[in-house]
């Protein structure tokens, strides 16, 4: 057995594991291998390699190449090793003179339908075509296929980011495998036989007219030139790589960045990564052009006004220009008259920089994060009942579910790779409810059909959360022994009363969530019978103004039925940004300092005072909407705002942008001038990924290193940026690298006492809890007793939103993201992937459409109480009568100019998923958008040209 993997090297189709062990010979060589593993995969534990082309261990074995194929003693002809397993006693060869006949036969035929232009080709030294040719040692090609119409093939060029060459092909079918198995598009066909056959994309259709979804599975696994990375064609092949954590979705995926000097050439996913396991997306995989976009604004800048033009200094300049800024500031408007915004786009050491900045510096507690408006309700909500501010399981731990419910959540647009990894556990046959107003994808997709798509009015998933737990309580599914043992009685008494209440039946809540009563109570069965019912959910829960409630209530539906504390099971929140569980936490909320430890606690802030030489404020500071109001109210005066464009992404957009023409100054650090640092008095460049060392923590509570790639274009880190600011403040923060920061992190944080570099080089990735109860790190949470010790059932009362349907907004709109496009959009829209996704569009129901006069293409107006703004109009029944839908990943559409400031109760999270709007037919943008384009062409005019 293999001691370690080594994520370079191939070893064939994984084995279904059994336990049993499985003893053979293979060249002299004794084996023994979990019994279900391929012949090959056996010889490449103990080193002995097998030529092959159709087999790679990312797939499941197909047997049609023929290279692999072995001698097997009382065995006839000459089997497949990929598709043959192992036996008990079983004696191989590998090499044999027939054997080496046969293969270079195999692989002359190959050849001879192939074009010869080995030395031309773009893949050369990097094909798997001519390794395996000069493994079997062919030499010559004694024959051709005389009018071969494939190698006069057209290339498809119409992907932006890969090209086809249909004279290259093989037909090994890996592309067509991979498109299957890995991603489950089922994108790609062998269309003819013989020689006849084909790779082809759909029904005979170029790549961009098919259901590709360009995550590049099929590029990666091609074994020749076939399929493409154009920058690998332009460029030519990669030198070196180093290992780094992609900077988009919460997923937090592996990667080598492939490079020559300190050019990327190509993302290629790192099979050594275990949220992705080798695996990508669109975006990770190919949209990093951004890095080095002619928009990066790489030289600090200053300006006294905001209708000034801005004026390129040094980094000192700068920093000392904000530094004075600051100090005067608090000079004369008091000690809490400035804060800061951390990013979950930045790494943990920044985040924690940040806090400690304004804690340690300002000598305040106005700090709060970006992840304030997408999941801080989690936070809040897991904390009150599991007792900890996390989700539950690993990714991978959903093979193992049979019941999945998914939540307000679309994780084929939002968290690709795994929704690819659950997609294939709904191939394997476990069941799918699907609990949203909108189609997602996996309502209906190639080869999966949701149980049940439960598509509940906007604003009310708390009455429908508490109706599920009412048929699972009323009819006595639940898991009575595993609340006993694991869950306060007192507080499962009182909620048990509550939730019995017939208020709360599917047949009395139905009018409120407009979801059948008999189908709710079918899906409630399903859930609560399965052996693994595993609940994932999104913004679609957190972004209420009952977000914290419904968090709540999914933690008691989770323990009501048993369903938290092993591999298949748990409450799984799906993070929206790359760095959001981070950035939360690193202490970047007002009233906690890292590790979710309250200012308030004596022994806990004694704790950092003495780390910082400083002491600290014991009550929480203004959080972001707080900071709006007490600047318009010219109480709040300097703000510095680290890699967030809160001017795009907040609610309410025009009294966002009140508050910040309310600020004396602006401190906006980030790699391009976003929307929110068209109102900066100082711009600090900010560094990419690719820029700098530090981590990322994902979904699953996975802290992965970020490694530096190529030097920061502006000269600086953004940790060190952080730093310098708090030296020209007076204060000094003495780190060298990245990873001191992370010891001292370690060193105030309980559940990161045992994370360190060194480890985290050793072992790839940590989740957290990391400590001496757990010195390797927390797959799965909670397994014997709940954090907290008894899990606490919360009641959650059933609260209407104020954002109701009525006769002057009678539509209630929700918001969401695309595959191609990331958040505001600030990188990928400065990439390919805008060959996707031009411009945001709305959503609307054919019925809805029909009584406005509304077709498809048309400029509508969508008017609520906080704004109005203008899109074109995209008719569709993915959207049920009453409720329309758009993304909000380019600033002039104005997503958020009509979004109110209702927030959540508990955590001023704000509800982006429920605006009662009116739609109606216009003739032109809306009069903010108008202003928007002439403020953006006034700002691109105070840019100095060499900015």
């Amino acid at each position: 057995m293999l001691e370690y993997f080594d994520p370079n090297k191939d070893y064939g189709t994984p084995p279904k594991l059994s336990g049993k062990q499985v003893n053979l010979i293979i060249d002299g060589v004794s084996v023994t291998v979990p019994a279900g593993t391929s012949v090959l995969r056996a010889a490449a534990e103990v080193d002995i390699n097998i030529p092959k082309l159709c087999a790679t261990d990312s797939l499941e074995a197909f047997g049609s190449c023929r290279l692999c194929a072995v001698e097997i003693e009382g065995r006839r002809g000459y089997p497949a090793s990929c598709t043959t397993p192992v036996t008990e006693g079983m004696v191989v060869n590998t090499q044999t003179q027939k054997l080496a006949t046969l293969r270079r036969n195999v692989m002359e035929l190959y050849i001879s339908d192939h074009p010869l232009d080995c030395l031309t080709c773009p893949s050369n030294g990097d094909c798997e075509l001519q390794d395996m040719a000069g493994d079997v040692g062919l030499r010559e090609v004694r024959y051709g296929f005389d009018g071969n119409n494939h190698l006069a093939a057209k290339k498809d060029t119409s992907n932006p980011y890969f090209t086809f060459d249909p004279s290259k092909c093989i037909v090994c079918s890996r592309c067509v495998r991979a498109c299957s198995e890995v991603q489950g598009t089922f994108a790609l066909t062998i269309q003819g036989r013989g020689f006849e056959s084909t790779v082809s994309p759909g029904q005979d259709q170029a790549f961009m007219d098919s259901e590709c979804v360009s995550c590049g599975a099929c590029v990666q696994a091609c074994p020749t030139a076939t399929l493409m990375d154009n920058s690998v064609i332009e460029h030519g092949q990669p030198e070196h790589s180093v290992v780094t954590t992609c900077a988009y979705c919460g997923v937090g995926c592996s990667f080598k960045a492939e490079m020559k000097g300190n050019q990327v050439i190509r993302m290629m996913p790192y099979k050594g990564g275990e949220a992705n396991q080798g695996h990508s997306c669109v975006k990770g995989r190919f949209a990093f052009g951004y890095a080095t976009h002619k928009d990066r604004i790489t030289t600090p800048m200053i300006r006294e006004s905001i209708d000034q033009s801005w004026q390129p200094v040094s980094w000192e300049e700068a920093l000392q220009f904000a530094a004075d800024k600051l100090s005067s500031i608090q000079q004369t408007y008091g000690r809490g008259s400035v804060g800061a915004i951390t990013s979950s786009r930045c790494t943990n050491e920044e985040t924690f920089l940040v806090q400690k900045l304004v804690r340690a510096v300002f000598g305040n507690n106005n700090v709060d994060t970006c992840a304030r408006v997408c999941h801080s309700p989690t936070g809040y909500g897991l904390k009150m009942t599991l007792g900890e501010s996390a989700g539950t399981q690993t990714f991978s731990s959903v093979k193992y579910a049979d019941v999945v419910m998914v939540i307000g959540a679309n994780p084929t647009d939002g968290h690709p790779v795994f929704g690819s990894q659950l997609k294939k556990r709904l191939r394997e046959g476990a069941k799918l409810i699907v609990v949203d107003p909108r189609q997602i994808d996996l309502v209906k997709s190639p080869h999966i059909q949701a149980a049940h798509h439960l598509k509940l009015r906007p604003g009310t998933n708390v009455a429908f959360i508490n109706a599920i737990a009412h048929v699972v309580i009323t009819e006595n599914l639940h898991n009575p022994a595993y609340i006993a043992e694991r869950c306060d009685t007192e507080a499962f008494n009182q909620w048990q009363t509550f939730i019995s209440d017939e208020r709360h039946s599917p047949e009395n809540t139905q009018d409120i969530t407009g979801i059948p009563a008999e189908e709710l109570r079918q899906a409630a069965r399903l859930y609560a019978t399965a052996n693994n019912g595993a609940i994932y959910y999104g913004l679609g829960v957190t972004e209420h103004s009952q977000g914290s409630t419904m968090v709540m209530g999914i933690a008691n539906l989770a323990m009501l039925t048993g369903n938290v504390g092993r591999e298949g099971v748990g409450v799984n929140p799906l993070r929206g940004q790359n760095n959001v569980q981070g950035s939360c936490d690193m202490g970047s909320f007002p009233h906690e300092l890292p590790g979710y430890q309250h200012v308030s606690d004596n022994v806990v802030r004694q704790l950092f005072e003495q780390a910082w030489g400083v002491n600290l404020d014991n009550e929480p500071g203004l959080r972001i909407p707080n900071m709006f109001d007490a600047s318009i109210n010219g109480e709040f005066k300097a703000l510095y705002c680290q890699g967030e464009d809160i001017a795009q992404s907040d609610p309410n957009t025009h009294h966002v942008e009140a508050a910040l023409k309310g600020l004396e100054c602006l401190i906006v650090q980030d790699i391009f001038l976003n929307e929110t640092a068209k109102f900066a008095h100082v711009f600090l460049p900010g560094a990419s990924f690719l820029e700098k060392n530090g981590t990322f923590t994902n979904a699953e509570r996975r802290i992965s290193r970020v490694r530096k790639v190529m030097p920061p274009l502006a000269g600086k880190e953004d940790w060190e940026v952080t730093v310098a600011l708090a030296k020209a403040l007076g204060y000094e923060m003495p780190y060298n690298h990245p990873s001191e920061i992370m010891d001292e992190i370690a060193s105030l944080t309980p559940t990161f006492t045992g994370v360190n570099y060194d480890k985290l080089e050793k072992l790839g990735s940590i989740q957290w809890p990391c400590n001496e109860s757990a010195p390797f790190g927390t797959p799965i949470m909670h397994t014997d007793a709940f954090v907290r010790g008894k899990g606490w059932f919360a009641i959650t009362e059933y609260v209407a939103t104020e954002e109701r349907a009525n006769r002057k907004f009678p539509l209630l709109l929700t918001t969401g993201r695309i595959l191609s496009q990331y958040n505001v959009g600030a990188q990928t829209r400065r990439t390919d992937n805008v060959a996707w996704h031009q411009e945001d569009l709305l959503e609307i129901h054919p019925h809805d459409a029909e009584d406005r006069g509304i077709n498809e293409g048309d400029w509508v107006g969508i008017k609520s109480r906080a704004g109005e703004t203008v899109l074109r109009a995209k008719i569709t029944e993915r959207v049920q009568p009453g409720v329309v839908y758009t993304t909000f990943h380019h600033p002039a559409s104005g997503a958020n100019v009509v979004t109110t400031d209702n927030s959540d109760w508990a955590t001023n999270c704000p509800e982006y998923k429920v605006t009662a709007v009116q739609v109606s037919k216009v003739a032109k943008p809306s009069n903010w958008q108008q202003q928007f384009q002439r403020f953006t062409e006034q700002q691109l005019e105070f840019l100095p040209t060499n900015s």
